[in-house]
């Protein structure tokens, strides 16, 4: 069995190795980004409901953003930027997070929410060099709980700001092909998770970069910790697809389970396995599948549009 997994990881690896990614054009008029193979991608749709809590707390944030409330605004400054992005105003994101960089020079979170930004928008190269920069800012620094903009079911925030920047870092070097160095990074990412859905985000990552380099005991390894039993809140997508990866859960999803919100992880994550078990034709149908679904946001759609233009 060992010897049919690394033969797989092996051919995986010589099949998906780093191609050519070119950087995406600036976005056109009316458009949020350009996706990796040319097209306009417009503005997600919200439900009314959504939008109008979205836009009362971006309000909120602009008004505690003034010179009157000093000890304020940096915080405020970071919620403008974040609230832009759960409205899908990607550009104007980037921006605010850009002009809180420049003001606030030392505080690193502006820099882990701009690098996040750019992987949305598809800027890996600019993705990268950014988060780095937030990397050494926080090395000498202890980490933080980062709060959360859409709290989950528990109420409680599950990540840190230190977790977050290698988390994102080490995904633009994965979309962008580099899987050494993603495996690299979300080394770091695993190291610094505190809590189950923090390690099995890390870790689901973790073993994909390991076996789209073609490391096959580092990618069973990267799984050796995670248990069927982990209350996991959020990442509750990531964690079956680890769970199915190591043999310790099934691997198919009924109808409703893949039309759910965390659907796209789900798709990617199996079409991932089918593309490192050498299955390509299928993988790549089902990349297409995701992408044509329109989600373009989430780290499952990028990741599958990265997959089908990268050569």
């Amino acid at each position: 069995m060992m010897r049919v997994l690394f033969l797989a990881l092996a051919l995986a690896a010589c099949a998906t190795a780093p191609g050519k990614l070119d950087p995406p054009a600036a976005a056109p008029e009316g458009a949020e980004a350009v996706s990796f193979d040319g097209r306009p991608l417009a503005a997600p749709v919200l439900s009314d409901a959504f939008r109008a809590e979205q836009e009362g707390l971006l309000a909120q944030a602009r008004a505690v953003n003034a010179p009157e409330h000093p000890n304020a605004m940096a915080d405020a400054a970071i919620w403008i930027g974040r609230r832009l992005g759960y409205l899908g105003r990607y550009q104007d994101s980037i921006a605010a997070f850009q002009e809180g960089a420049r003001s606030y020079p030392k505080d690193a979170r502006f820099l882990r929410h701009l690098g996040h930004r750019y992987i949305t928008v598809r800027r890996l190269d600019d993705a990268i060099e950014t988060l780095t920069r937030a990397e050494a800012l926080m090395a000498a620094r202890p980490d933080e709980i980062e709060p959360d903009g859409l709290p989950n079911t528990a109420s409680t925030p599950l990540s840190t700001l230190k977790g977050n920047i290698a988390y994102h870092l080490g995904l633009a070097y994965y979309l962008r092909g580099d899987f050494d160095l993603a495996a690299r990074v979300f080394e770091r990412a695993a190291a610094l998770a505190a809590n189950p859905d923090s390690a099995v985000a890390a870790r689901y990552w973790l073993y994909l970069a390991y076996a789209r380099a073609g490391d096959a005991r580092a990618a069973r390894l990267a799984l050796a910790p995670i248990e069927a039993n982990w209350p996991v809140i959020e990442n509750t997508a990531y964690h079956w697809l680890t769970l199915c990866y190591a043999n310790l859960g099934p691997c198919e999803r009924d109808t409703e389970a893949m039309n759910a919100p965390q659907s796209a992880a789900i798709a990617y994550g199996l079409a991932a396995k089918a593309l490192i078990e050498g299955r390509r034709a299928e993988a790549r149908a089902m990349m297409q599948a995701i992408v044509d679904r329109g989600d373009w946001a989430s780290f499952g759609a990028i990741a599958a549009e990265a997959d089908l233009t990268r050569r």
